[in-house]
């Protein structure tokens, strides 16, 4: 009988670590600059100059530069807990002084209407959260509220005053995604030490049905191989028009017999993440 191998697909928050669990480093691969130089010959005393095109690199930092102000750390404020009977620690309010830090994810700031600013990050992102803060790529804080959350699609739509977010990212047209093309992942991996990093890779395949749970749930999901690390769950994945691609949420972690496996992440579709926030800004 054929040995079945299953593919453990981990929510980057709480099986694998997509939120920011406070472990070792690990090396980070920055993407491989590419070098693009003149060439001149001599013919007769003619000097001819070839042209230089500007090459992916010059789009990925104006796409990058585009999108990274509306990249916001997403921390995860809960109870404090008892080191020696696990007990909540104080009451059961959002009471600063009993809080702590639980994890940390990313989220993008998709509209700024009047004086509010609203982001997209996963559902697990936020999961259990007594309380919300929000750090804006200028290191400024902010309180956030949830205005819904979708267990299945792993997608939350928060709110909080757009006083310090004045950018607001936009979302690209999905139906002309294709394998092959370049994408960029930004985000906060290892928490907000490492705010609005950016790692490059490509689009390995444009849709995949990927089963996130015990139950059986299917989840549709692009596949890249850019660096998803811990923390980036909730962030953009873009495009070098700097449109926002897909919210980074999952990745593979190993098979079921301790296989190593490298640049498989996987991010919600633009269309998908475009459907919930209209659904639940209704």
């Amino acid at each position: 009988m054929t040995k079945k191998a299953f593919l453990l697909v981990a929510l980057v928050a709480a099986v694998i670590g997509g939120l920011v669990v406070y472990t070792g480093l690990q090396p980070n691969s920055w993407f491989q600059k590419s070098f693009v130089s003149n060439k001149a010959s001599n013919h007769t005393g003619v000097t001819k100059v070839s042209t230089v095109s500007y090459t992916s690199e010059d789009n990925a930092t104006t796409a990058y530069n585009k999108v990274k102000n509306a990249v916001v750390t997403v921390q995860n404020l809960q109870q404090k807990q008892s080191a020696q009977w696990g007990l909540t620690v104080g009451n059961a309010s959002d009471d600063s002084s009993n809080l702590t830090t639980a994890s940390e994810g990313s989220g993008v700031v998709y509209k700024i209407k009047g004086d509010t600013a609203y982001i997209i990050t996963n559902r697990h992102v936020v999961a259990s959260s007594a309380k919300l803060q929000l750090i804006s790529a200028a290191g400024k804080k902010a309180t956030a509220t949830i205005v819904g959350t979708d267990t299945t699609k792993d997608l939350a739509v928060l709110r909080t005053s757009a006083k310090h977010f004045k950018t607001a990212a936009t979302f690209a047209d999905v139906k002309k995604l294709q394998s092959g093309q370049q994408v960029l992942a930004i985000g906060s991996p290892l928490g907000s030490e490492y705010a609005t990093s950016l790692t490059s890779g490509i689009i390995s395949a444009t849709r995949r049905q990927l089963v996130v749970n015990s139950q059986g749930t299917k989840a549709t999901v692009i596949q890249t191989d850019a660096a998803i690390n811990s923390g980036n769950s909730g962030g953009p994945l873009i495009n070098l028009k700097g449109e926002v691609v897909g919210i980074n949420s999952m990745k593979l972690a190993n098979s079921t017999d301790g296989t190593s496996v490298e640049g498989m992440g996987f991010s919600i579709p633009a269309d998908i993440v475009q459907t919930f926030i209209n659904k639940t800004e209704k």
